[in-house]
């Protein structure tokens, strides 16, 4: 990471800018950490080869095989339509962490940007910023999706918005709190005598070093969206059938539960909590690395 050195006349230690992502090492946090971390990894290397992976075509009806159970031709058994249920589960990882990538990149960038915006510039921007998002704060992120999905169409569109949009202001009020710390470091006025420009600090001093607690935060983010996705998938207002995806795969599996097949049900949720679960993990992992740096 490139830095300026302060001014000469200045004391060193105390204008000493923050190490930022630099200083952020996420290897060595124990072994809970690193099954998560290789969990993850797993599922991002699973959605990505899905095409390659899967046996046989996710959305393949054989109505002859109905909740077929676990066989060496299907190793989870089938579902009522007598699709494979480990395809599915396979194809489903894409739609499964492609709409959370969204909603966390989105609100990432957005809540990024009226954060330091705020603290950066104070007095109006930083009201106007303020009780905009005290606004979003008022309408839960799931009715909001609910009435996105009324106006626009059920799919992935409408519920990645909404949940995009009910995002950005628990990042933006995270990034406005630690850039008003930020901006109050000593570093930060050696750069303003020095004659930078405001936006030229934040860019490539201030958000360096705001950086890991953002992903931090975005990981544990993620878990939450691909959370509150699947939940909208379950009720009916997300991915639609015959696509595959773990939240949509639950609610067909429940027909299933009365006939005595727990797989179809069962095999998504368990996708859908070690996926929470281990985005959770690394996300705590990563905040508790960021205090330990911060004593």
């Amino acid at each position: 990471m490139t830095t300026t050195a302060p001014p000469p006349a200045a004391a060193p230690g105390a204008l000493r800018r923050r190490p930022g992502l630099g200083g952020l090492q996420v290897l060595g946090q124990g072994p809970l950490f690193t099954a998560a971390v290789a969990v993850l990894f797993v599922l991002v290397l699973v959605a990505v080869l899905a095409p390659v992976l899967a046996p046989y075509d996710p959305e393949s009806l054989d109505l002859s095989a109905s909740l077929v159970g676990t066989t060496g031709d299907h190793l989870l058994g089938t579902d009522q339509s007598g699709r494979d249920i480990l395809s599915r589960l396979i194809d489903g990882a894409r739609t499964g962490l492609l709409g959370p990538l969204l909603v966390v990149g989105v609100s990432t960038l957005l809540g990024t940007l009226l954060g330091v915006v705020a603290a950066w510039r104070g007095g109006w921007a930083d009201a106007v910023v303020s009780r905009s998002m005290d606004m979003v704060f008022a309408i839960p992120g799931l009715l909001l999706a609910i009435l996105l999905v009324a106006v626009v169409g059920s799919g992935m569109t409408a519920p990645v918005i909404a949940m995009a949009v009910a995002y950005t202001p628990y990042v933006g009020r995270l990034v406005r709190g630690i850039a008003h710390q930020e901006k109050a470091r000593p570093y930060i006025e050696s750069y303003r005598v020095q004659g930078w420009s405001g936006w030229t600090i934040c860019l490539r001093h201030l958000l360096p070093n705001i950086a890991p607690t953002v992903f931090a935060q975005s990981a544990m983010n993620f878990g939450y969206a691909l959370m509150d996705l699947a939940a909208l998938s379950f009720l009916g207002f997300g991915v639609q059938p015959p696509t595959a995806d773990w939240g949509a795969m639950i609610n067909e599996g429940q027909s299933a539960l009365q006939q005595g097949a727990m797989l179809p049900a069962l095999a998504p949720s368990a996708c859908i909590v070690l996926a929470v679960v281990a985005f959770g993990i690394v996300g705590e992992g990563l905040a508790d690395r960021i205090a330990k740096r911060e004593r």
